[in-house]
């Protein structure tokens, strides 16, 4: 009879996580189609601030009397070159396309291969990671590698603690959303 009780309590709670689970895809679905959205309105209005500022310098060189005249220490020749360069960029900006990043999964069952981190904080272990791995690394794959190395969270969203640790920290910089790197290498790179 109590091995019954515990199964259908055990079946209501797998229920309720898949419940849940289904839940978080269908916003995480919506979230990245408005993150497209978001993005393709970026794009519009780099292209318009393009148009705007060839706008702006095809006036400044019409307004000016001939190719000698200038405008402070520009003349309309620099400022036409200037101008071919700014499109030059922007088409190939348009052409690239949004620049998107690669989010790392959270792996789950992750077994600790290790205890290396077992007395750390997230700041002290965070540095030895990103220090082994030689450039950036996304919160998830920094969760990732914490809990192969025996880490211990204590709170509900540890991807979340990782970030706001690192974001807090002068150690660290964010060099993009949810990725971060040590602010000691670029010390190191401008040396």
């Amino acid at each position: 009879m109590a091995n019954e009780t515990l199964i259908a309590r055990l079946e209501q709670s797998l229920r309720q996580s898949r419940a849940a689970r289904t839940r978080l895809a269908a916003r995480l679905t919506e979230l990245e189609t408005e993150a497209e959205m978001v993005r393709a309105e970026l794009a519009t209005m780099d292209t318009l601030a393009g148009q705007t500022e060839a706008a702006i310098f095809h006036l400044l060189s019409n307004v000016l009397s001939g190719p000698s005249a200038r405008v402070g220490t520009t003349s309309v020749g620099e400022l036409e070159a200037e101008l071919q360069r700014r499109l030059a960029r922007n088409e190939l900006l348009a052409q690239a396309g949004p620049q998107r990043h690669e989010i790392p999964p959270i792996r789950m069952n992750i077994e600790a291969t290790s205890d290396r981190f077992v007395d750390r904080t997230i700041p002290q272990a965070a540095t030895m990671i990103l220090r082994e791995a030689g450039g950036a690394l996304h919160v998830n794959e920094i969760y990732n590698r914490l809990m192969e190395g025996g880490f211990s969270f204590t709170g509900s969203n540890p991807t979340i603690s990782v970030a706001v640790s690192l974001n807090r920290n002068s150690r660290f910089r964010k060099v993009a959303p949810g990725t971060f790197d040590l602010v000691i290498r670029d010390a190191a790179k401008a040396s």
